[in-house]
């Protein structure tokens, strides 16, 4: 990218999970230049748009519809102005920009994403938590509950346990009661550690940990209803082995290869 962002496309940026200097260089680079700035109400922190000139007009999206959101950003472009819609987190996860690029698409606007830091990656980093320990987890499931947006039929939460791998679920707290059920009834063992970030990277941030068998009850003590993330497995637990990437003979091949 140009030192000059373009004006003729709108940029999606994605914000990072809280703390505001978890955001890219090239998505700071864009609210530095900014015209317009629409930007996802309380889910974003409102220090990211001190980083924009004082002649930026911020937009909260929180009481807009998709058609308003839309012509905020048809109208910046068609007054040759740098439209930028600043998202939470990571675009990739639950950032809902199909509809807009569809809606862009069809006004025959241009735009592009700048990826952010997403939760599930910000809590592990404050928890100093490795997903993928060695013998212990290879994969990571990100996904959620059931809610208003339906899960397709072959990807519960019960059917997701039978892995028994790490696994971060958003925007589920205000039901962990039910997640909890799903998880054991899908295989977990009730002992599986979990652990419930509030607000990740954020100054008020808090971390609740537990079991599956008492996480439920912990975060309900908490009074934690919202923006929260669910890290389950044994990956927060104690068992880890050593990464074979700093074995000797291993290391002694790689080198050679």
């Amino acid at each position: 990218m140009t030192n000059a962002i373009e004006r003729h496309c709108v940029w999606f940026v994605g914000a990072g999970p809280g703390d505001s200097e978890l955001i890219t260089v090239k998505g700071l680079r864009l609210l530095q230049q900014a015209d317009v700035v629409i930007y996802a109400g309380s889910l974003i922190n409102p220090a990211l748009l001190d980083y924009c000139p004082a002649t930026t007009a911020c937009h909260d999206s929180a009481g807009l519809h998709l058609q308003q959101i839309i012509d905020l950003m048809r109208e910046g472009i068609a007054a040759g102005k740098r439209v930028v819609r600043l998202q939470t987190g990571d675009l990739s996860l639950y950032g809902s920009i199909r509809e807009q690029g569809e809606a862009l698409n069809q006004l025959n606007i241009p735009w592009q994403v700048v990826p952010g830091v997403s939760a599930f990656q910000g809590a592990a980093a404050q928890l100093g938590l490795e997903y993928t320990v060695p013998e212990v987890a290879q994969s990571l499931i990100i996904t959620r509950l059931e809610g208003r947006t339906p899960m397709p039929p072959l990807e519960s939460l019960a059917s997701f346990a039978a892995h028994q791998t790490s696994m971060a679920i958003y925007l589920s707290v205000q039901r962990i009661h039910r997640v909890t059920e799903q998880l054991i009834a899908g295989g977990y063992p009730s002992e599986t550690p979990v652990a419930v970030v509030y607000k990740a990277t954020w100054p008020e941030s808090q971390t609740v940990r537990g079991t599956l068998a008492d996480i439920s009850e912990q975060v309900r003590a908490a009074d934690i209803r919202k923006t929260a993330l669910i890290l389950v497995g044994a990956c927060l637990g104690d068992e880890y082995h050593n990464s074979k990437l700093y074995d000797a003979a291993f290391s002694h091949e790689y080198r050679k290869a």
